[in-house]
């Protein structure tokens, strides 16, 4: 999918997805470290040498489909957003996080909404789907909200901070997100 490669950028109303660099150390490191916000995907990062490695070895090495989001108003990144695509099954896997400080108020949605729109009408997708800790309420609050459906509990299927935890899988089909976009 050349199209996938190509879009380096995403532009919402208040948010503004864009390929992650060395200069987004400090801001990631807010949210990399906080127990909280890091509570379902991994242990905090102890030092800013850990996110910076974590930038070089991650994100700059194979930047597609990894974005930071960007608080446009601010210019501030706030959190980070994944799309992975195969393009046999035409299927989409989206993963995020977010500053803790900016839970609650319709940045995350606006930035999965980009990606759904680009999903679906720019790559032509047939599904999306994203996996998130089955103790995370937010998570699936956020994920229902935006039109996902539960499609399945797979018990001890991941290790976070080590131990093996259950985690919720859920989609949103082509014709979903167009039905729930004509609503609007």
């Amino acid at each position: 999918m050349e199209e996938f490669e190509k879009q380096k950028t995403f532009d919402g109303d208040r948010v503004k997805l864009r390929p992650i660099g060395l200069d987004d150390v400090d801001d990631l490191y807010e949210f990399t470290s906080d127990e909280e916000a890091t509570r379902y995907l991994y242990t905090p990062h102890k030092d800013k040498e850990q996110t910076s490695r974590l930038v070089s070895t991650y994100y700059l090495k194979e930047p597609v489909g990894k974005y930071a989001i960007e608080h446009k108003e601010s210019g501030k990144m706030i959190g980070t957003i994944e799309f992975r695509v195969d393009d046999y099954t035409m299927n989409g896997e989206l993963g995020y996080t977010m500053h803790r400080s900016f839970w609650g108020q319709g940045y995350m949605s606006e930035a999965i909404k980009l990606i759904f729109d680009f999903a679906f009408s720019t790559l032509g997708l047939a599904r999306v789907f994203a996996e998130y800790d089955y103790r995370n309420d937010n998570s699936g609050r956020l994920l229902d909200r935006l039109g996902m459906k539960r499609e399945g509990h797979l018990r001890q299927n991941h290790i976070v901070r080590g131990a093996l935890t259950d985690s919720i899988h859920c989609s949103i089909l082509k014709g979903e997100y167009v039905s729930k976009a004509a609503e609007k």
